[in-house]
């Protein structure tokens, strides 16, 4: 065990949660009972009996692997400390950095979170940082470029006065504050880093408002002409640690080309890997995307200890740091924040094989990348390495030396430049197993998912580690189109891994997937498809009232106590959990809310393409999500102050969820109106009751956001377009539900 060794490096606890067990089990064999009694009397009950049990049982089965992913919780405890009396060579670290769109992912941004890694707690000798450009931006290399000049300044001033925040947009918004230096020094320094980093934001910003950032001559002659889909490979050297304090800095661009496909970040990612397996060939790999800072510098010790740590290497695939914000509206209006699922699910699988990859964040084995399984002897054969691998000869005997665990002797990085072309080729992976059997999986939007359901498939484990202050933090979208765009990119691509011959069914029964691990993907794979049964119910309560029906037990049958404890029991054991991680009373209602509104827009329209992709009429598109740059000018003073409004723009992804509303306030009206009757009842004993009265109030409740965007204009308004196609589908579905009572 860890703990019996002399100079331990983390420990790994089990929590206490039998109040959280009890409440999940109690919420569970509720809806159990809701499903029996709908059982019991759906004979004597029509078409809306039926389609409310389909859904309350989708709902139980989701609740079930929901409970199974929060019941294990586990605490992890490093100590960083004790790695150079055990570890006196520390391994070298390879990070990357993934950017795609210079305007919807500024460079000022990518160059604070380059800053902060060359700048981490950890030899600089032993870093080196990959940057990946897949918008082949000559503004993301002029800016990389002068950023490594600041680094030079950056770096030892980090270091010398142990700074903690090293993304400098965010250090500056401080006092200086030093505590290893007298103060009028430390001062005295800190005025002059600041005056260069805002010359180096000035030149940037001037830079970005030119068609050419600067004369495209000598290193950037290549980027005359450039084409963003269609380019030669780009690897630029930006700086090479040569006895400074400061980590390798390298620039690629990977070829692309119109007829071959590139496979988004996933295929960013493999010649990340494949040139930086070449150059520096690091046991361990470190992958951010470029709006995820390093916030706490010892993040790398950190990792090392649950890496090198344990007795064995089969314990350990990968460790994935939980996503946090600097740019967190207060009471997270837009449900993006995750801080209640990182800590309850996150910690709870945690404490099973381990979580997801979740693309940012997560550092690495090279070998494991590389495909090898824990009980593999690291052996292999040349013929069947160059089919595996490629054709480059240099990359070949690089990728030997990292599946056997060895360095190898290693040359300056130059000399690998022209090596590195050639494994940065489009066309290098034809005839490889690259993307199919080893790197970053091929076939998903969500490419991480995808790629660490491949490496537990193979026995691996993984762990969250949650470190205070965050190991990271990142940039969440703020509006409304933002936060819908990223989580349908999101349901869309975990739809594409559970329809495909990746899914965890398979690999639970061909490979090492524990099975508690199995249910938990299939959770996080079904996101996209709680749209369908959330759709449903939630339309429920006004189909009722338009069609004069019902699809909950009267107010004076005694069965109405099952959904009314469900109801109460769910939003009592949620708050509960909102409360115990310090988040308010409206954080919880705006991420219930939320929850309602994502299910039935962006997971809906995510399940609409994998329809049309499993159909061939239509291939997935990758979007990529609009962040804002450190300096905020954009931002609105209502999300300064934390109360920021929903924003909308024409996209179709708002029609289902003003449409619903709509459908809603329509039944609402007929009711106030006297068109439809309260507590009717038919011949049969059946008719609308308070119970569906209630629901449609608080659907409506859920949706007034879209309500109020009824009656705003500009961003904060729904455009006329999205009015008048909902408009015609409430129209048509009104007419429909009416047409049913009749």
């Amino acid at each position: 065990m860890a703990n019996e060794i002399p100079f331990p490096l983390y420990h790994k606890n089990a929590r206490n949660n039998t109040i959280q067990r009890a409440l999940d089990t109690t919420l569970f064999f509720l809806l159990i009972s809701l499903l029996f009694y709908r059982l019991l009397s759906l004979k004597t009950h029509g078409f809306v009996w039926l389609l409310a049990f389909l859904c309350e049982s989708w709902f139980t089965f989701y609740w079930f692997l929901i409970v199974n992913a929060k019941w294990s919780p586990v605490d992890i405890k490093t100590y960083p400390q004790n790695l150079e009396p055990r570890f006196p060579e520390l391994p070298t670290v390879d990070m990357f950095v993934t950017t795609a769109d210079p305007v919807r992912e500024p460079p000022i941004m990518t160059v604070n979170t380059v800053l902060s890694l060359l700048a981490v707690d950890y030899p600089a000798d032993k870093l080196a940082c990959y940057v990946s450009d897949d918008g082949c931006s000559a503004l993301t290399f002029y800016s990389l470029v002068e950023s490594s000049k600041f680094a030079k300044l950056w770096v030892p001033f980090c270091k010398k006065y142990k700074v903690q925040v090293r993304a400098p947009f965010r250090y500056f918004l401080e006092d200086p504050i030093s505590i290893s230096a007298p103060n009028f020094v430390f001062k005295e320094e800190w005025e002059k880093i600041k005056v260069e980093y805002e010359h180096l934001c000035l030149k940037i910003k001037e830079a970005s408002r030119k068609s050419a950032p600067c004369n495209l001559t000598h290193d950037f002659a290549v980027f005359a002409n450039i084409e963003t889909g269609n380019h030669p490979t780009i690897i630029k050297i930006i700086g090479e640690n040569c006895e400074e304090d400061v980590p390798h800095l390298v620039y690629i661009s990977r070829e692309k080309r119109p007829k071959y496909r590139h496979h988004f970040k996933a295929g960013a990612m493999n010649v990340l890997s494949r040139v930086s397996g070449l150059m520096t060939n690091a046991p361990l790999m470190l992958n951010v995307d470029c709006d995820m800072f390093v916030n706490n510098p010892q993040v790398v010790r950190q990792a090392l200890c649950q890496l090198v740590g344990r007795e064995s290497e089969r314990d350990m695939g990968f460790i994935q740091y939980p996503q946090c914000f600097y740019n967190a509206t207060k009471d997270d209006p837009y449900g993006n924040q995750m801080v209640v699922l990182m800590e309850y699910i996150g910690r709870g699988i945690a404490g099973l094989q381990g979580p997801p990859y979740a693309g940012t964040g997560c550092f690495h084995r090279r070998k494991v990348i590389y495909g090898v399984w824990p009980d593999n002897a690291a052996s292999i054969n040349d013929y069947e390495a160059m089919k595996e691998f490629g054709k480059s000869e240099e990359f070949l005997e690089s990728a030997t030396h990292a599946l056997k665990g060895e360095k190898g002797i290693r040359k300056s990085i130059s000399d690998y430049l022209e090596a590195s072309f050639q494994v940065a080729a489009c066309d290098y992976e034809f005839g490889s197993s690259w993307g199919t059997k080893f790197g970053w999986i091929y076939g998903s939007m969500t490419e991480d998912v995808l790629t660490g359901l491949n490496i537990h498939k193979k026995g691996w484990k993984s762990n969250f580690h949650f470190l205070d202050p965050p190991a990271f933090l990142g940039c969440a979208p703020t509006g409304g189109p933002a936060a819908m765009t990223q989580q349908k990119r999101w349901a869309t691509g975990l739809l594409e891994i559970l329809v495909s011959k990746s899914n965890p069914i398979v690999f639970t029964l061909t490979g090492n997937l524990q099975f508690r691990l199995y249910l938990f993907y299939i959770y996080l794979l079904s996101w996209g498809l709680t749209s369908v049964p959330e759709l449903c119910y939630a339309a429920l309560p006004a189909y009722c009232i338009i069609a004069n029906s019902h699809f909950l037990p009267k107010v004076q049958d005694p069965a109405i106590l099952i959904p009314v404890a469900i109801f109460v029991t769910y939003n009592m054991l949620t708050l509960r959990e909102y409360l115990k991680v310090d988040l308010s009373f409206r954080a919880w209602w705006n991420n219930m809310r939320m929850a309602r509104i994502t299910a039935t827009s962006a997971y809906l329209f995510g399940v609409l393409t994998i329809v049309l992709k499993l159909l061939g009429l239509s291939d997935t598109v990758f979007d990529v999500t609009q962040k804002n740059d450190e300096a905020s000018e954009d931002e609105d003073d209502d999300e300064i102050n934390g109360t920021a409004k929903f924003t909308f723009d024409e996209s179709p992804i708002f029609v289902p969820g003003t449409t619903l509303l709509l459908v809603h306030l329509t039944a609402l009206l007929s009711l106030c109106l006297g068109l439809r009757p309260l507590v009717h009842k038919d011949a049969q004993g059946s008719g609308v009751g308070l119970g569906e009265v209630l629901c449609s109030l608080w659907v409506v409740l859920c949706f007034r956001p879209f309500m109020k965007g009824l009656f705003r204009i500009g961003k904060y308004g729904l455009p006329s377009s999205t009015i008048f196609k909902s408009t015609s589908l409430a129209l048509v579905l009104v007419c429909l539900g009416t047409a049913s009572w009749a």
